[in-house]
This record gives C-alpha cells, sequence and structure tokens, in this order.
C-alpha cells in the first residue's frame, strides 16, 4: 500500500467513527510505526483535512454547534482540583471541548480535550499522569479558558454554580 492510500483509508477510518482513534491503533491496523501515522496526520492536516488530537486519539472534526450551545468559561485551580474541574462540567450534562490559556510568548494555546463523561475525564488525568506531562494551567499559574458545549441555559447555570462551589470559576469579584 502507498503513503496516498494509506492516508485515504485513515481519511476514512476517521470520518466512520465518532470516537477518537489512537495513533497506535491505526499504526497496528496498517502495520506501520506509531510515528509514521503521526507524520500522515500532519500531511492530512496540512492539505486541509480537519483532524483534531484529543487524548484518546484521533477525531475528524465536526460541526459541534448541532449538539448544543457552547459557551467559553474562565477558570482557575491547580492539578490538585482538575479532576472536580472537569467532573462539574460532565456530571451537570456538559462536555470539555477545549482549553485555552494566553502564553506571554506564543500568544493563546489551545488543547482539544472532548471530554464528555467521567471516563473521559479519568481517561485524560491518567494519561497526563502516565506521560508525566504538564497541564496547560501551569503556564499560566490556573487561569485558562473552556469551551464547553451543553444544551441550554439551564445546564449552563447548573455547571457554573458547581464550579462556584468548587471555587474553580473565575469571575469578577
Amino acid at each position: 500500500m502507498t503513503s496516498t492510500e494509506r492516508r485515504d483509508k485513515i481519511e476514512t477510518l476517521l470520518k466512520e467513527n465518532t470516537e477518537p482513534i489512537s495513533a497506535t491503533t491505526l499504526a497496528k491496523k496498517f502495520s506501520v510505526s506509531r510515528q509514521l501515522i503521526v507524520g500522515d496526520i500532519a500531511l492530512m492536516r496540512a492539505s486541509g483535512h480537519k483532524i483534531s488530537a484529543t487524548p484518546r486519539g484521533y477525531i475528524m472534526d465536526t460541526d459541534n454547534k448541532k449538539n448544543g450551545k457552547t459557551y467559553t468559561i474562565a477558570c482557575n485551580h491547580t492539578m490538585v482540583n482538575m479532576d472536580r474541574e472537569l467532573y462539574a462540567v460532565v456530571d451537570n450534562g456538559g462536555a470539555l471541548l477545549d482549553v485555552t490559556v494566553e502564553h506571554p510568548v506564543y500568544g493563546q494555546i489551545v488543547g482539544e480535550l472532548r471530554i464528555f463523561s467521567r471516563f473521559d475525564a479519568d481517561l485524560f488525568i491518567k494519561e497526563i499522569e502516565r506521560n508525566m506531562a504538564q497541564p496547560l494551567l501551569r503556564l499560566t499559574g490556573g487561569i485558562h479558558l473552556h469551551t464547553i458545549q451543553c444544551k441550554d441555559e439551564d445546564t449552563l447555570q447548573r455547571i457554573l454554580d458547581a464550579l462556584r462551589k468548587e471555587n474553580i470559576l473565575l469571575e469578577q469579584r
């Protein structure tokens, strides 16, 4: 199989799946190295494919707005209570689509999250720990933004109330 054929098959797989697919899974499927898949994805993105890298793998971007309204919220916390932040959103009917921090040199840095459940939240935290990675909030002393998705204003209000209760929501005082 040529590299072009492999990328075409990767595109088909990503379009057919609503769940992320890891580079390792794709590498096994095509009997190539994980690094080759990472390169394929980079080339596909460069040619205009809308592919996001999430903590659970690659996913073809879709129109998130069809599944609910999106809102931006500001949060401030440490690594210690990151799980409480994630749970406050998903347990109250929301999804965390991404995280944004303001870096003094690079400007805005956005990380895809796509956390829709406690399972996703736990997996995200385990991946940070397993890779000994620093979450983006460490770059800004804990201050960051999230794009969240929820079905209506009542759901948003429940999420905001839960984040306030955890002393995580950043608000004007």
